[in-house]
């Protein structure tokens, strides 16, 4: 594309903050330290995880930039950066997750192929773009549409970046035309993010923002929009980010048996304290983050001290001064909602978090019974083991 290329190396690639846990240099893949998600309710886009396939993408020059939509519209057309900063500008609040977060606790049952994320790979910013909704009138789709007049039903995304899975060819998503022509949704072309031009490891100049999905929908560097009548072909699509259950291994499966993997379950972890801490009697501060896909809230966090025998219902919030109500007017639907207790740890505690979304979706609780091959969502009981400082220190005696 015009204005927009891949490099072929690694040469070129954007400083990051040093604090970040690198799970892969080439590609760069990297999470923050868990404390750092819940030091805000808007994540710095510093610490938000960087997930990526290949080099960064670079704009030689933003005025030659373009999108092309097409397919099957009856007007294709070019938009440049111009034509999309002239429509109406929306913020989004949204968290994107990574369909693999959590994967390292999966991989301790058998092992998974796939980054080694723990539990970090997620991030909650303000996104500012155009809706698709509004994009997708430019080529005659109206608001609300299941099916264009060509017969297309799916929005198809292609980046610039090229990944090694497509043989060099470019990243690909694709979700359903009802989907991105629904303002409800709220399916951004973003180019801000937390208030300030998208960075090159999120996108610039423009992005794809899916909310209430995995993360692996939200394409960046965009390069391409195209209207198909099926789902989108490329590999993340149908050879990845698909649900299997345990019994399926790499020489059984088969990948047409499952559809692409879109909403994420209810989800919850404990981010003030590490696996195995040594903190001292009484008090501690639980705190973490729970979120649920496709809009729903959050209903309830549930903490244990003991291994789940007892629970203590947290105290659940997003921005200050504005009670947390589950499917609120005023509570941002497609944002995490961060949790918190103080409570009595006992000695060589095991403290667990669960969540339940506003659809009475519960978290299930063994990582065993959710095991699949390629590590996704891990959204078992979050479990943290604390050793108490005084038994530590009878422990040398």
């Amino acid at each position: 594309m015009p204005g927009l290329t891949a490099p072929s190396n690694y040469a070129e690639e954007p400083p990051r903050h040093p604090d970040l846990k690198i799970n892969s240099k080439e590609p760069f893949n990297a999470e923050p330290h868990r404390s750092a998600l819940v030091a805000s309710y808007i994540t710095p886009v510093d610490f938000f995880y960087k997930r990526n396939h290949g080099p960064i993408p670079k704009v030689e020059e933003l005025s030659r930039y373009s999108v092309s939509i097409s397919g099957l519209v009856d007007k294709p057309i070019q938009l440049s950066m111009a034509d999309i900063w002239a429509l109406p500008k929306y913020n989004v609040t949204a968290t994107l997750q990574c369909a693999g977060n959590r994967r390292t606790a999966m991989s301790k049952v058998r092992k998974v192929r796939g980054v080694g994320w723990g539990i970090s790979a997620l991030g909650n910013a303000t996104w500012g773009g155009a809706k698709l909704s509004d994009v997708l009138e430019l080529v005659g789709i109206p608001k609300l549409s299941s099916v264009s007049s060509l017969g297309g039903k799916h929005v198809e995304f292609v980046s610039v970046d090229k990944c090694k899975e497509e043989k060099g060819g470019p990243y690909t998503a694709s979700i359903p035309l009802k989907q991105a022509t629904d303002p409800d949704a709220d399916v951004l072309l973003a180019y801000e993010m937390n208030g300030e031009i998208l960075n090159r490891d999120h996108g610039y100049p423009l992005r794809v923002v899916v909310p209430g999905v995995i993360g692996a929908r939200s394409v960046k560097w965009l390069d391409s929009i195209n209207i198909t009548e099926e789902e989108c072909q490329g590999f993340f699509t149908q050879k990845d980010y698909k649900m299997f259950p345990p019994t399926v291994d790499w020489d059984n499966i088969d990948w047409s048996t499952r559809r692409p993997q879109m909403d994420f379950p209810v989800q919850s972890a404990i981010c003030t304290l590490e696996d195995v801490d040594v903190i001292k009697e009484g008090k501690a501060r639980i705190a973490g983050y729970a979120l649920s896909g496709g809009g729903r809230g959050i209903e309830r966090v549930d903490i244990s001290v003991d291994g789940g025998k007892t629970w203590v219902e947290a105290r659940r919030y997003q921005k200050d001064n504005v009670p947390y109500v589950s499917d609120g007017p005023h509570s941002d639907k497609w944002a995490w909602v961060l949790f918190e207790a103080t409570l009595d740890i006992p000695a060589n505690a095991e403290i667990v978090a669960k969540a339940v979304d506003s659809a009475a979706n519960v978290q299930p609780e063994k990582v065993e019974d959710i095991w699949n091959l390629r590590g996704i969502l891990n959204t078992s009981w979050h479990r943290i083991k604390i050793q108490n400082s005084s038994c530590v220190g009878r422990s040398k005696l």
